[in-house]
């Protein structure tokens, strides 16, 4: 998870997050290249004096100049149109998760699952304990499946939210009345942790997301538990 100190991205823990931040870095280099030509040409017209006769009124300073950003902008499009793509694409899920918000809290449906529902509340300060993070924790942490591939359809019940789990490079806004859909694979286990992105209201920062990787075996055993519980 993102601490105070943290500049980059969180680990990614996705296939997707992982080609967002490949092209992130491939976009940065891009961008430093730029900055650095802009900012020497800059400053060599600052401590230079001397001129080209030949580029004082001459179409190749013009032609270049217009060529090479064109090249620049399609060598930066064409990755992004590629991972646009990419985090379209909905393969065959193996599990099915049902994302309800809510103001102020997520309601999640195994839809694959019978009677595998329930609700996620925010842990109180009042109730958290030390190993605990401020505002992130949640009463009932969203289990799902490492190595298997996931489709999660959103809605909401009042007003617009966003489930939005960083280092699964996953933002999807929850519609009412619209279904959205994404699809992505987790490939490690672990906790990850997000937050609802989008300004719904007073409560808007107390409806946290804890996303749970466990094993298929794991996974399997959480929904017989939770089955009979219910």
């Amino acid at each position: 998870m993102a601490t105070w100190t943290a500049l980059n991205f969180q680990d990614a823990a996705s296939p997707l997050m992982e080609q967002l931040i490949y092209f992130h870095d491939h976009a940065m280099l891009v961008l430093i290249l730029i900055t650095t030509l802009v900012s020497f040409m800059i400053s060599s017209l600052f401590f230079n004096s001397l001129t080209n006769r030949f580029l004082l009124e001459h179409q190749t300073i013009e032609t270049v100049w217009t060529i090479l950003p064109a090249v620049i902008l399609i060598f930066i499009a064409l990755p992004s149109l590629r991972l646009l793509y990419l985090l379209d694409e909905v393969n065959n899920p193996n599990v099915t998760l049902k994302v309800i918000g809510h103001q102020w809290y997520w309601s999640y449906e195994y839809s694959d699952f019978p009677q595998v529902e329930f609700d996620s509340y925010m842990v109180p300060e009042a109730e958290a304990d030390n190993s605990s993070f401020r505002l992130l924790d949640v009463d009932n942490r969203t289990i799902l499946p490492m190595n298997t591939q996931i489709r999660v359809l959103i809605t909401a019940a009042d007003v617009i939210h966003s489930w939005t789990v960083p280092s699964l490079g996953v933002k999807v806004d929850a519609i009412p009345g619209r279904l959205n859909q994404l699809s992505f694979q987790i490939n490690r286990p672990g906790l990850f942790y997000g937050q609802c992105s989008e300004i719904c209201g007073a409560n808007h920062s107390f409806m946290p997301i804890v996303v749970e990787s466990i094993s298929v075996k794991s996974f399997l055993n959480w929904i017989y538990e939770h089955k009979e519980e219910s």
